[in-house]
């Protein structure tokens, strides 16, 4: 057998991709390639929580894109960072574990996705959580290899966010992963004794030993090799070099929100007149590839405030930012163990039902009014982002005349109900902050700015400010209309034999949370389904 020829084929070493890749290569039998086109993890800012912020925007971590002007936020283009590493984005996100509210998967089964339920869901995250916290085991597992845990030092304004929840009627909720999401509270994370523990660290390091299991990385696969309706390889470019790689049984795209959908047009799978505009010959006209982009559209407030107690540049802080090294190095404590939102929650707007409709992420640091990464002095801030939206965007290929790139538009905003939710969600950020616990950090609101303060001058603040925070899904869509792209019951991709997908990109709707988690159950659900398909 050729040493290019594997059984199976994972692209993105990512959320899901590391745990297929990893159930997958279990059975000896099998020859397994795992694909990824970042580079290596074992940099010093990935494993060191606090070194989060030298990732985002750096070419050696992330794919930097930038979607196209927003027509409803003052025509601004919105970064969307995603990683570009062993781990892909789970090797540059905050680590935070939320699966999402019960009732998002069983919305999923009732949009057609039968055994997507949260009964279906829930014993697939416990199998894959190893739970050092005591929590509930209804809801958790302790014997998998994810490993999720409490920050190691949060700051003091992060316990003090969650005592101020009661300003707001927020109840402090110790695990969101329960019965309720409602309230505040200190987030589990996903690290092992302060230090990141991402899906590569989780399902790939511990197995890299297997003989049958292939890890390729800083390999860009530029598209699949498709004969008579089935899929036989992929073409990849790495170190300068193409090659084709072939596959007897499957290959799965686990790449993402952005770059499965991209790799499928880019091999003629997509909605056919388009494909054309972009001169691809269509191979498989699946109109649905691209569409029903859904992100976390987000607002902040931040405060400058003179207190040392807050994380911040400042020489009042320089002992502790000279000691931070030592402490963490030594006994994983300090300011370098921080992954900036140590705590947030979940809230009602007045348009809620009965579920959250808004996420809250807490920064005990400044975060800079004019965007900058680092800013001198101390403060903090809230993050506040719509958790079901109604904006859907889409995804398209475009061209430079040399290769081709992708167009990213979340068309934020384009349902008016996000932007009244995210209002309100505003207001009741302020109320927590306006709690007596912060009186002894109280500081100046540099952002939206103590002036703003109608539902219009909100709204125009959103407009020029509002951002992501990071969790696209939903262009490769499971589900039984003509919108969908890959069958719920085996994700396989519609119309075409031997690929299937498994990442964030098959959520027909996005989760209320963090998407970090539902991705790699995703992938565990996905290995299930292919190991179970008679070869």
């Amino acid at each position: 057998m050729s040493a290019d020829t594997y059984d199976y084929v994972v692209v993105g070493a990512g959320s899901a991709g590391c745990v297929v890749a990893n159930r997958l290569s279990a059975n000896p039998s099998v020859r397994v390639c795992l694909i990824e086109g970042g580079g290596s993890d074992s940099s010093v800012r990935v494993k060191v929580p606090a070194g989060i912020l030298s990732l985002y925007g750096n070419p050696n971590y992330d794919y930097r894109y930038v979607g196209v002007p927003q027509p409803h936020l003052n025509n601004r283009r919105i970064p969307v960072n995603r990683g570009k590493a062993l781990g892909g984005s789970s090797s540059i996100n905050s680590m935070v574990y939320i699966r999402g509210a019960a009732s998002d998967y069983d919305e999923w089964a009732r949009l057609g996705c039968a055994g997507w339920g949260y009964e279906d869901v829930l014993p697939v995250f416990k199998k894959l959580e190893r739970n050092r916290l005591g929590q509930n085991q209804h809801y958790h597992g302790t014997d998998g290899e994810l490993l999720v845990d409490n920050p190691r030092d949060p700051n003091i304004l992060s316990k003090m966010f969650v005592k101020a929840g009661r300003n707001a009627d927020l109840p402090s909720n110790d695990d969101f992963n329960a019965a309720s999401q409602l309230g505040l509270g200190i987030y589990n994370v996903t690290q092992d004794r302060g230090q990141r523990f991402s899906s590569y660290s989780a399902f790939i390091r511990p197995v890299l030993d297997r003989k049958n299991l292939t890890v390729l990385s800083e390999c860009e696969v530029l598209d699949l090799v498709i004969s008579e309706g089935r899929v036989t390889g992929l073409r990849t470019l790495r170190n300068g070099e193409r090659k084709t790689i072939n596959v007897n049984r499957e290959i799965v795209l686990s790449a993402g929100a952005i770059n499965s959908p991209k790799i499928l047009m880019e091999s003629g799978i997509g909605e056919a007149e388009a494909l054309r505009q972009q001169g691809i010959e269509p191979i498989i006209d699946l109109p649905g590839v691209g569409k029903n982009l859904q992100d976390h559209v987000d607002g902040m407030i931040t405060v400058r405030s003179s207190s040392a107690k807050t994380l911040g540049l400042s020489v009042a802080n320089l002992p502790r930012m000279l000691a931070a090294p030592y402490q963490y190095f030594v006994n994983r404590k300090g300011m370098l163990t921080t992954n900036y939102v140590e705590a947030g929650g979940f809230a009602r707007t007045k348009y809620a039902g009965e579920l959250p409709d808004v996420q809250f992420h807490f920064v005990p640091g400044y975060r800079s009014h004019r965007g900058k990464l680092v800013e001198y002095g101390h403060g903090y801030a809230i993050h506040t982002c719509v958790l079901r939206p109604k904006s859907v965007g889409e995804i398209k290929l475009t061209t430079d005349g040399s290769r081709r790139d992708v167009l990213i538009d979340h068309r934020f905003f384009s349902d008016e109900r996000d932007a009244a939710v995210l209002v309100e969600g505003i207001r009741i950020a302020r109320s927590i902050f306006a709690s007596p616990e912060f009186d002894g950090v109280r500081g100046e609101e540099m952002l939206p700015g103590k002036n703003v303060r109608s539902d219009d001058e909100i709204l125009a603040y959103l407009r020029a400010e509002a951002l992501t925070v990071y969790h696209p899904v939903g262009t490769c869509k499971m589900g039984t209309d003509a919108m969908s792209v890959v069958d719920p019951q085996t994700l396989k991709v519609n119309g075409v034999e031997g690929l299937r997908v498994a990442d964030a990109s098959v959520m027909p709707t996005l989760i209320g949370g963090n998407t970090n988690a539902p991705s790699m159950m995703i992938g565990e659900r996905a290995a299930r389904m292919i190991l179970n398909t008679p070869h």
